[in-house]
């Protein structure tokens, strides 16, 4: 490969890199004279018609982004059976080999380089490109310290291809979101989840899932929660926390987008650099200040149970020890305020303050009303959401996002839109769309010993689908559901596919016997011994059936026997044979005799 020169224009110098689907040189381009990285197919890749065709497309539509944190894309074509494509040569290193280098990164650093990555994405996701397999190994630091994403098209094409590939998932365990590891849709949210887990490893050197294989690793970023990033390092912001908890969370709907995640990152930045105050930190001045910002514990219910128990406690016949005058004081207080209500000032305050309620209200519901621009209100439905967002702000529409489960609505897709599609409504009108959560999730109840027409009965109220149904042979009686698949207790979603196996009654122990009329004996004996049968006794019967043929059997055909039982049969020995007819005295003729010459007695 070293020396070729593809499309008679980039020569190969020297291999740098590769991966899972293809192989990095350093090439110099003789049209421009510059260096180039050029990225060549692995052939798997190379010989998938369907793939190609999106490879080129995708890398087309990235060619089109030109940000200072994306490597650029120059070209892309095809020489000789090589599908190759030509990017912006960066010196220096990935973020990877970075962290391999020096471990955890401090957290001023680390959120610099989440934030030079958030930009990036923000880039890309407003020209609807996700890039699928946002890692370490596919982020470039630069000699002057900031960073430059890798890979945009490539691994787009793969995912919009197909996420599996020989049977295989695509992407890198370690970083791909939830949705990549259950193959559903992919969305920008997908991309967000993969920066939290970079930044998770940014600043605790580790990975937030580890596992023997693939699969297992795959199933802990479906089930389970990461190990809290200052239980390794205490030493890191909660602020920080705080956002790659956001961005890995299990659903894309709660995660931020990329413009949300790059300005918390800038604000956290501004903080931890001293520059702005308006980010809450958890600092120790904050434990004697009781008005200072703080990081506060989220109030759950166990500690709202607690403090009205704490309320509770004594009732009314605790003595807080309050002097006689509080209730003269009070009496004071109270004739003060109904002097206050029955004044001018307070009623024109009031009027004031449910005038502007009406206005924000009409604001909210009908947009600029004192305007005379109309919009038409765009149709998103079965858009994904982010597509539905960017399709209403272009029209300059406010949205709102509500969510709604539908078995029959992909999760993350509009199931309806309120206005509806085709209106006209006045700009900055409030657009409400309900994203689908997939089916309602139901727990999977236990259908085993339930007849076939019960279990069935009891899937269809529950908004559960049949899938196959199949039998078995059991002690248990006909149409009885043996198994079940999801099993009893586990997670579905309403519109779910459920399988199961019912019984087909008891085993038959006996051997059905065949019709044997019309076989030779031979033919008997050797189907007996197939069905572990034998031959009885053998009749012989006059037929006009050809010889050596059954006639008859007995069991008869269709009867039940025990294995190693006798089956009799009558063979035919053909037609009876005939009388001899009496010889006549051929060498005399008959003579006819005439009346006259009848002798008489």
């Amino acid at each position: 490969m070293i020396e070729r020169v593809l499309a008679r224009r980039y020569e190969i110098q020297e291999h740098i890199g590769g991966g899972g689907m293809a192989d990095v040189y350093r090439a110099h381009d003789k049209l421009l004279d510059r260096s180039v990285a050029v990225k060549i197919l692995h052939a798997q890749f190379a010989n998938d018609a369907e793939f190609i065709e999106k490879f080129h497309r995708e890398a087309k539509g990235a060619a089109k982004l030109t940000h200072q944190n994306i490597v650029n894309i120059y070209d892309v074509g095809e020489d000789e059976g090589s599908h190759f494509i030509v990017m912006e040569y960066v010196a220096g290193h990935t973020l990877k080999e970075y962290i391999q280098e020096n471990g955890c990164l401090e957290p001023v650093e680390a959120a610099r380089i989440a934030r030079e990555l958030a930009c990036a994405l923000e880039a890309a996701h407003k020209n609807n490109l996700v890039h699928c397999d946002i890692k370490p190994h596919n982020i470039l630091i630069m000699d002057d310290g900031h960073i430059k994403v890798t890979d945009f098209g490539i691994a787009r094409a793969v995912s919009s291809s197909t996420m599996t590939y020989g049977g295989n998932v695509m992407g890198s365990v370690h970083y791909f979101s939830p949705e990549q590891a259950k193959g559903t849709a992919i969305t920008t949210k997908s991309d967000v989840y993969s920066l939290g887990v970079v930044l998770y490893e940014m600043l605790t050197g580790t990975l937030p899932y580890n596992g023997e294989t693939s699969v297992s690793i795959a199933l802990k970023h479906l089930q389970e929660e990461p190990v809290p990033i200052r239980q390794i390092k205490p030493s890191v912001p909660a602020v920080l926390e705080a956002i790659v908890q956001k961005a890995m969370n299990k659903d894309p709907m709660l995660r931020p987008t990329s413009t949300d995640m790059y300005v918390d990152l800038d604000q956290a930045l501004a903080m931890m650099q001293g520059k702005s105050g308006s980010v809450a930190v958890s600092t120790p001045a904050a434990a004697d200040d009781p008005f200072a910002t703080q990081v506060i514990p989220r109030v759950t219910p166990e500690m709202l149970q607690q403090n009205q128990s704490a309320q509770s406690y004594g009732g009314a016949d605790y003595d807080y020890g309050y002097d006689d005058g509080y209730d003269e004081d009070l009496e004071d207080d109270e004739g003060s305020l109904k002097k206050l209500i029955k004044t001018k000032k307070f009623i024109l305050g009031l009027v004031a303050i449910l005038i502007l309620g009406f206005f924000a209200g009409s604001f909210l519901s009908f947009g600029n009303f004192w305007s005379s621009v109309e919009v038409e209100v765009p149709d998103v439905v079965g858009r994904q959401v982010e597509i539905a967002r960017d399709m209403l702000e272009e029209k300059n529409l406010r949205v709102k996002v509500a969510e709604a489960y539908d078995a029959n609505v992909p999760a993350g897709q509009v199931v309806s839109q309120y206005p509806e599609a085709g209106i006209m409504v006045k700009e900055q009108r409030q657009v409400t769309i309900y994203i689908s959560k997939g089916g309602e999730e139901l727990t999977m109840p236990d259908l085993k010993g339930m007849s076939r027409s019960n279990a069935e009965a009891k899937l269809n109220k529950m908004g559960l689908k049949i899938g196959a149904v199949y039998e078995e042979e059991s002690n248990e009686p006909a149409g009885t559901v043996l198994k079940q698949d999801p099993g009893n207790g586990s997670k579905v979603h309403k519109g779910q596919t459920v399988d199961f196996t019912v019984s087909k009654g008891p085993k038959k122990t006996g051997v059905t016997i065949p019709d044997y009329s019309g076989m030779s004996v031979d033919s008997v004996k050797s189907n007996l011994a197939a069905n572990k049968l034998t031959l009885g006794t053998v009749k012989e019967q006059t037929s006009s059936q050809p010889k050596g043929t059954v006639i008859g059997q007995s069991p008869a055909a269709g009867s039940e026997v025990k294995e190693g039982g006798a089956v009799n049969i009558i063979v035919s020995s053909g037609q009876a044979a005939q009388a001899p007819a009496k010889p006549t005295d051929t060498g005399k003729k008959a003579q006819k005799t005439s009346p006259d010459e009848v002798v008489k007695p």
